[in-house]
């Protein structure tokens, strides 16, 4: 019988750690909605301009560097600690949207709405940030080797279906219910979520407190890094400009397809799904594969696969081309753009970094791509307004150079791509951070972290426990 969570039964030494894939299924509830789609459609309801959406948006990019300085937090306080402040504090500004959704039921939108929709998003990702500083270094260490990849795995499973079960209650309120009311139900759900997943971390174990790498040493090593002539600054760099080249384009089109076409909410959250569709499908494809191949096919393929989507979008903009299913088939390619770049990424890093220089570079290169990517929605935002900055609606000629600029950077980084180096067979470890493969627009946020990597829980052997039991 197959199960979502371990049991004692089905898998003795994973059951141990259920409460962190507890955790992950609640937590998808959450960031689905209070950080995804049905948050730009809120903001665009409320009359929020291109500019407003695209800097909700960014908040969880561009306040990487607060997850960076939140590490110092940890040996002072600890993983669990820091994690539980961070996410219960969060999950307090989960419930301004619901109460903003509950006003207009009564008395309609307001127009102090919009920003106050996003202070509690950028509250919400400050929060986010800090309780993410101790996420992936703690269940690293409190996890033993031998059960470190059935979990991780395990942790991908569950929040795919609560990110697509999500999607699609989402989808169906939408259709079923009045927008507001649609909106204070999921908020409502996200914030149960959120309740729930700090619960959960309540229930695991802390480990001991790391050490992390001091933020002088970071301020002094950070430019060796991205400046001195590198295989990682060459290819952090291509990382930053494929980051700025594609964050931008799920919120634009969600908010041009509620503004143009005036599509229903509930039919965008479908296209939601198709795009995770997309990426539980790359993500198949890609992992029994990327060893043999390497990293760099499936660098080129996303990169194929992004300028496929921006040549449809221009093709779309002007003739309608392909209508609805059209638009289903490049939300799906888009999801299978992201997660092959995203998987690739994991694996080539540890390729062109030393041992000792891992832990910073990583956190250097999660960190710089997260925020200058983060910062193209909010540029973007300005260029594609129609008005002033808090006018709604989209500029479509503006949109269209959108894309232009989408299909041009992927072709330059495709030609440049092809030509980085990698040796096939090379052993390193890939970089395992859990369910950010499930989120691949988000996942160099996650790689953010200055701490050195615990030690691996080592089992006894039969003969040395007796040996113990002996003395």
């Amino acid at each position: 019988m197959i199960t979502l969570f371990p049991t004692k039964k089905s898998d003795p030494e994973l059951a141990p750690f259920r409460p962190g894939l507890v955790f992950a299924f609640f937590n998808a509830l959450a960031w689905q909605i209070g950080i995804g789609t049905p948050m730009v459609l809120f903001a665009e309801q409320l009359g929020a301009s291109p500019f407003q959406v695209g800097l909700a948006y960014s908040f969880v990019f561009v306040l990487t560097p607060v997850q960076i300085v939140s590490t110092a937090l940890l040996p002072k306080y600890g993983f669990k600690t820091v994690m539980l402040g961070g996410w219960g504090t969060r999950s307090v500004f989960l419930g301004v949207p619901m109460v903003l959704a509950a006003i207009t039921l009564k008395y309609g939108e307001q127009p102090w709405m919009v920003q106050a929709l996003i202070w509690s998003v950028f509250l919400f990702c400050v929060f986010r940030s800090i309780g993410a500083a101790s996420s992936n270094a703690w269940f690293y260490a409190i996890l033993p080797e031998s059960v470190r990849g059935r979990y991780f795995a395990s942790d991908q499973f569950v929040s795919a279906v609560g990110g697509v079960g999500t999607l699609l209650a989402s989808a169906a309120l939408f259709a079923f219910l009045p927008v507001y009311t649609a909106l204070l139900v999921q908020y409502a759900i996200a914030l149960g979520g959120s309740t729930v997943s700090y619960f959960s971390l309540k229930q695991l174990p802390d480990a001991e407190r790391p050490k992390s790498i001091s933020l002088r040493t970071v301020a002094a090593d950070t430019p060796r890094h991205l400046f001195t002539p590198s295989p990682f600054r060459t290819y952090a760099w291509l990382a930053v400009l494929c980051a700025v080249v594609v964050t931008p384009i799920p919120p634009f089109c969600a908010y041009y397809l509620k503004v143009g076409p005036k599509l229903e909410p509930g039919q965008i959250m479908l296209f939601e799904v198709a795009r995770y569709l997309g990426v539980m499908a790359g993500a198949w494809i890609i992992r029994r594969r990327i060893d043999a191949k390497g990293a760099r096919p499936f660098f080129l393929v996303a990169l194929l696969f992004y300028l496929v989507v921006g040549a449809y979008w221009l093709l779309f903009l002007h003739t309608g081309f392909a209508g609805r299913a059209g638009i289903f088939a490049a939300y799906f390619v888009l999801g299978l753009g992201a997660v092959m770049w995203a998987v690739a990424n994991l694996n080539y890093l540890p390729k062109i970094v030393s041992a000792e220089d891992r832990t910073l570079a990583v956190a250097v290169h999660g960190a710089v791509t997260a925020t200058l990517g983060g910062l193209s929605p909010v540029l973007w935002g300005l260029l594609l307004r129609r008005g002033d900055i808090e006018t709604s609606g989209i500029n479509v000629a503006a949109f269209e150079w959108f894309f232009i600029c989408v299909i041009a950077g992927a072709a330059v980084l495709w030609w440049r791509m092809a030509r980085i180096h990698e040796e096939k067979g090379d052993p390193a470890d890939p970089i395992m951070i859990g369910n950010a493969i499930l989120r691949p627009f988000r996942a160099m946020t996650y790689l953010a972290n200055l701490i050195e990597p615990a030690e691996p829980k080592k089992e006894e052997s039969a003969a040395d426990a007796s040996k113990s039991a002996g003395a």
